[in-house]
């Protein structure tokens, strides 16, 4: 087997694509169609804001970072664990590619912790603790796919909702202990703009230093902040490569292309 079958892709899939069906579907079968280990993790926000604006329940933001009450975690475990999830289970079933979807709790894949109180109160948000590698290994030697939703447990019957980015980096992080992992997060922009408004203005390699620049110079914000703060951890232990992407260049970022997206380096 080749270095590029033996290596993990993580692939974290957000922002207006997980929104827009027809371009969800054609990502998926995208990601079906390139050989080699992979797995898939999945936020969609957008989603649970829609549905509370339907049902009145008002939802708080904090540096990208959504507040998560009992109503707004009961909403986030259905569209998360639940409609997402099985739809894109069941695209990539029908691009050929063999997926289960999973939530932390289950195989007890990912075991997280309650947020403590600070400056702050999150509520019932999920700080990871452990990935189930075993686990995860054992599905990807059978050829199988893990899709990850955004929920996770914690060991005692409480769900908790946790930042899909911060999954993926977790989820990366742990594998590439003992084998070679390179983490992908794809939206619908080309990566990280200059300017948000300018899809021209792509910055192509960022560093930790030029992340503080950016960062204090307002470029950097909201969701992304925790985006990029996940993928400069996972780099720190030992993932091979960050790659921020348009949903459209996922083929071309799995086949090692050059010149696609943002590249987060040391």
């Amino acid at each position: 087997m080749s270095k590029d079958l033996e290596k993990i892709y993580v692939i974290k899939i957000g922002g207006n694509v997980i929104n827009d069906p027809e371009k969800l579907a054609a990502f998926l079968a995208k990601v079906a169609s390139t050989k080699g280990r992979k797995i898939v993790v999945h936020g969609g926000g957008k989603l649970v804001n829609q549905l509370a604006d339907k049902l009145g329940i008002v939802q708080q933001m904090v540096n990208g970072r959504r507040i998560t009450d009992t109503e707004t975690l009961e909403l986030t475990a259905m569209i998360y664990a639940g409609l997402i999830n099985k739809k894109i289970v069941a695209t990539l079933q029908a691009n050929g590619c063999n997926a289960i979807g999973l939530s932390g709790a289950d195989g007890n894949s990912i075991l997280a912790q309650k947020r403590p109180v600070g400056e702050i109160d999150f509520g019932w948000v999920g700080d990871v603790k452990e990935i189930n590698t075993l686990l995860i290994n054992q599905l990807l030697s059978a050829g199988i796919t893990p899709v990850f939703c955004s929920i996770t447990h914690n060991a005692q019957g409480q769900l908790l909702n946790t930042n899909a980015d911060t999954i993926a980096s977790t989820v990366a992080t742990a594998l590439a202990a003992t084998q070679p992992v390179r983490l992908v997060y794809c939206f619908e922009k080309k990566g990280v703009l200059a300017d948000i408004n300018d899809d021209n203005s792509l910055i192509t390699s960022i560093n930790p230093e030029k992340y503080t620049q950016l960062l204090a110079d307002g470029i950097v914000a909201d969701g992304m902040i925790p985006k990029l703060e996940n993928a400069f951890a996972a780099i720190a232990k030992g993932v091979q490569a960050v790659t921020i992407c348009n949903d459209n260049d996922i083929v071309e970022i799995l086949e090692n292309a050059p010149d696609y997206g943002t590249t987060l380096t040391k």
